[in-house]
């Protein structure tokens, strides 16, 4: 795996996945239309070598596409960490002593993902605290022209339970309103909220880190549908075969990683809060302001010359595409240990990850499309998912020619369609109120006598084996290409 972010730009430059930008660039709107261009147009990532009014590179697009995201999980494909989490978490089959032995592997490949601390850091060569500490120096994005500023997009931030102490990395977007102060857009439904609110009732001042930057395996960590309490800097460990270093903060109770680029410190008052917003969402629109609190810079660390990460979201496809894609088939194995029935799962990105899922599976008695939908539903983060379309296990979720075929072939949409109500996410601006709104499942799957369907269900039209490869015996004589 890499050592840190540079060691993984090296990696880009030398397999030709990285353009260095050398003429000056605005960071307000200037390097999202750039961005957005290249990443429409599938181009490489951008290192921004001279962005206006800082001294700091800018670096975007960096797991912007299949094989990039890949690199920088250090595999070929994604679907090797799926296998690998599998075998790592599928429940032992043994008793006694033997079933001990068999959760050894596991057990010891697990304690090497534990993070490890380290007393001095590369990301506190330089130390800047109290008026010293400017985020101005940050070449800090302005996306899109109606939102309401800068806006930090790629952080990693870490906050602890008050209670017992368990650590959260989540990426929230951080709204920049002066030189010492952001908003922290935290969903209701996320954890680093819940800790947001134990420490409201505890009416305590709340500590709050944010990470800039280091081996894209912790970045891509603090973007995964993580269990509650399960500490994102061990999974990153698992991902990157090697602990993660971390280091004390110098003015919060919290540690980070070593190798970060920029690392910002400070807290959350639990009584503050303020206007944060309108930013251009990844739903393609702007989500609307509202409030949130309040984090205060209390100190900046970094490296002595720190290279600024960076992405954008809008319209898609965008960058955070390909994070969810392979989050899809990264954790699609545990979600089939849970419902083994499923054969095949995908979110189409112009769904935009929680309003489409494609989901094929092994139909095996009435009705199963519906226990399907449900437990999905109640799933965790899947409980957003607006729009849920069931299909047989013959059809190929990732070919949405096929899938709208089949949909529109096999529904009677009085019958086959389903609505529930429950929690949706913040950035649903079709509910009628925030958080809270309906869903709906289409069962695509053929229909059988045992569920009430009387007609005979007609077979799909096929050529028959004999004669295709009839035809591909000849195939080039035709000279057809």
């Amino acid at each position: 795996m890499y050592k840190d972010l540079r060691d993984y730009i090296a990696r880009l430059e030398r397999e030709g996945e990285l353009k260095r930008i050398t003429q000056p660039v605005d960071p307000v709107l200037e390097i999202t239309e750039i961005a957005d261009r290249v990443v429409k147009a599938a181009g490489p990532a951008l290192l921004f070598e001279k962005p206006v009014g800082s001294e700091m590179a800018v670096l975007i697009n960096a797991m912007g596409s299949d094989k990039r995201i890949a690199m920088a999980l250090g595999v070929n494909d994604v679907a090797e960490i799926a296998v690998e989490l599998e075998e790592t978490l599928r429940p032992q089959v043994g008793e006694g002593i033997i079933g001990k032995l068999r959760m050894l592997p596991t057990l010891a490949k697990l304690a090497g993902s534990l993070p490890k601390t380290v007393k001095s850091a590369p990301c506190q060569e330089v130390v800047r605290e109290g008026e010293k500490a400017s985020l101005a120096e940050l070449p800090i994005l302005q996306c899109w022209p109606e939102d309401g500023g800068r806006f930090i997009t790629l952080p990693m931030v870490i906050t602890k339970d008050p209670h017992t102490g368990i650590r959260n990395v989540g990426m929230y977007r951080m709204h920049v309103y002066d030189e010492r102060t952001t908003g922290m857009h935290w969903h209701a439904h996320k954890v680093g909220a819940r800790h947001y609110r134990e420490y409201q009732r505890l009416g305590r001042r709340m500590d709050v880190a944010v990470a800039l930057g280091g081996d894209p395996a912790i970045t891509y960590s603090a973007t995964a549908p993580l269990p509650e309490d399960f500490d994102e800097m061990i999974f990153a460990g698992f991902l990157r075969k090697k602990a993660v270093e971390m280091v004390q903060c110098k003015t919060v109770d919290l540690q980070v990683p070593a190798e970060s680029e920029i690392v910002i410190e400070g807290y959350v008052d639990p009584d503050e809060s303020r206007m944060e917003g309108p930013f251009g969402d990844h739903t393609g629109y702007y989500s609307p302001a509202d409030m949130y609190p309040v984090f205060h810079v209390t100190c900046i660390t970094s490296r002595k010359d720190p290279i600024y990460p960076a992405t954008i979201v809008g319209k898609p496809p965008m960058e955070d595409c390909y994070l969810a894609t392979a989050t899809v088939r990264i954790f699609l194995p545990l979600i089939k240990m849970q419902l083994p029935e499923i054969v095949d799962m995908w979110l189409p990105p112009e769904g935009v990850f929680h309003n489409l899922a494609i989901v094929a599976i092994k139909k095996g008695y009435p009705r199963h499309a519906q226990k399907v939908m449900h437990a999905l539903w109640g799933l965790g983060q899947m409980m957003f998912t607006k729009i849920i379309v069931v299909v047989d296990e013959d059809v190929n979720p990732r070919d949405m020619s096929e899938v709208i075929w089949r949909l529109g072939n096999n529904i009677d949409p009085q019958r086959d369609v389903t609505f529930v109500e429950g929690p949706v996410d913040v950035l649903n601006h079709a509910s009628p109120t925030p958080n809270y709104g309906s869903k709906m499942g289409i069962d695509a799957t053929k229909k059988w006598k045992s569920e009430g369907f009387e007609r005979e269900w007609p077979a799909d039209i096929k050529m028959s084996p004999e004669v295709v490869a009839r035809i591909d015996g000849i195939w080039r004589e035709l000279g057809l290409g």
